[in-house]
């Protein structure tokens, strides 16, 4: 049998496959909570490796009953914390770093202590990368990771 190699390259050529976004976390971490918190804060730097932005949506984990994204900001004096509408923005071959006092992830509803230690698997969804599996590690409530994370919005 015969291939015409021509024809095929032309037929895979001609196949239109989206761009899909090459997203990974750096520095994934929690923040632990008291034993009656119903809340958490997730941390880490987004990075996309991909030529098309894309967005972060939210998530899900076993330990919360959601998994948003928030934005922490300071306006006449007082500190106001409020969802991303429409997800957040990660720049085509860029970064956004999720730290204290800015973007986070916050997980909402908890149904146990996060306690320093611990691994707590989270799958984050993102508009064209879709769900990516992160481990994220539960640190002190002081901690702040070595060499600081920088990045842009």
């Amino acid at each position: 049998m015969k291939i015409n190699i021509f024809a095929v390259a032309t037929t895979l050529a001609s196949i239109n496959v989206p761009a899909m976004a090459q997203i990974s976390v750096q520095t994934p971490w929690l923040r632990e909570t008291p034993p009656a918190s119903q809340v958490g804060a997730g941390y880490g730097t987004l990075v996309n490796r991909g030529r098309e932005e894309d967005r972060l949506l939210g998530g899900t984990t076993a330990v919360a009953d959601r998994v948003e994204v928030h934005r922490m900001s300071m306006d006449g004096g007082v500190m106001r914390m409020r969802p991303v509408d429409g997800g957040l923005a990660v720049p085509a071959d860029g970064n956004v770093v999720l730290k204290p006092g800015s973007y986070h992830l916050m997980l909402m509803g908890l149904k146990q202590p996060l306690k320093r230690g611990a691994v707590v698997p989270l799958t984050l969804r993102f508009a064209k990368a879709g769900a990516v599996k992160v481990r994220f590690r539960v640190e002190a409530i002081a901690y702040q990771p070595a060499g600081g994370e920088h990045g842009h919005h």
